[in-house]
Formats: structure tokens, sequence, C-alpha cells
């Protein structure tokens, strides 16, 4: 939201599945009048994959997905191999894909499948965000909880290969 405050020309697609964050976002959007934005609850991968057009987005910030922790539960985390495929393909040609976690294994996760894609996708910089604050990589609220707790947060950016 923040950083849509900043750049009133770009425009912003949030997708939440969950209800409580979605009510929230949209509380945030009307009070703020933010018009280049727009929520959807949805699941994201069934979103992306079923009405986003092929190289159609410029850039994709997936900050802090739920780490779904537990082993039997890794099949849920939205970074995994079908997924990012999709991703790939909705990304314009030079367009970027950034990805922030406070979760080590998660991370290593990432790491690993987005290393498959290395024909597809070059590492990059993680840029943090206009709307990032002093000593912040995203400048969202869940990176400030987690920074508070004093847990290490993890960023990688990559873009698609012309």
């Amino acid at each position: 939201m923040a950083q849509a405050r900043l750049q009133p020309d770009v425009n912003f697609l949030g997708i939440e599945k969950a209800l409580k964050f979605y009510r929230h976002a949209v509380d945030r959007i009307g009070r703020w009048d933010l018009r280049n934005v727009r929520i959807l609850r949805a699941d994201a991968a069934i979103f992306l994959h079923e009405s986003v057009p092929a190289a159609s987005v410029d850039c994709f910030h997936i900050y802090f997905p739920d780490p779904w922790p537990k082993k039997r539960h890794h099949k849920r985390r939205f970074v995994q191999s079908s997924n990012l495929e999709v991703l790939i393909r909705c990304l314009k040609p030079g367009g970027e894909l950034r990805i922030a976690t406070d979760h080590a294994d998660y991370f290593e996760q990432i790491r690993s499948v987005t290393l498959a894609y290395a024909g597809k996708l070059e590492e990059i910089e993680f840029e943090r965000p206009a709307s990032a604050g002093q000593g912040e990589r995203t400048g969202t609220n869940y990176e400030r909880k987690y920074v508070e707790d004093r847990r290490p947060i993890y960023t990688a950016a990559f873009r698609k290969r012309v």
C-alpha cells in the first residue's frame, strides 16, 4: 500500500486468500484513497494460472509467504516449480520477481527451485521498494514484526531473461 502511495502512476494488484488480511487491505485502500490498487480475494496460484495473460506483469512481489513449516505441508508452499512456471509465463521480458521471507528452510527451497530456472531467470540484486524505511528490506508490517523478534530476513530477486 505504501509503495502504491509513492507511485500513483503504477497499477498494483494484491492477491490475498485469507479473509482477515483481505478485509484489512480493502479498508486501507479505501482510507488511503488508493486509486491505483486493486485487491482480489483468491488463491494466487489458481488466479495467476487461469486469469493472467502471458507477458503482462512487470513485477511480482512475494513478501513473507506462508512457510508451511511442517514437512508434510511443504507441498502447500507458494514458491514451488509449478507456480514458478506460471509466474515466469506471466512476466514481461525483463520483468522481475522479488521474494522475501524470514524462514531459512523456505528460503533454501526458494533458492533451489529458482536455480532450476536459471535459463529463464537471472538473479539480480534485491531492490528495496521506495516505501521501505531505514534498515528495512521490504517495508511491510510482517518485516517490522520479524525484525523486532530478531529474525533474519532473506531476500532474492530475479529478472526474466529476454
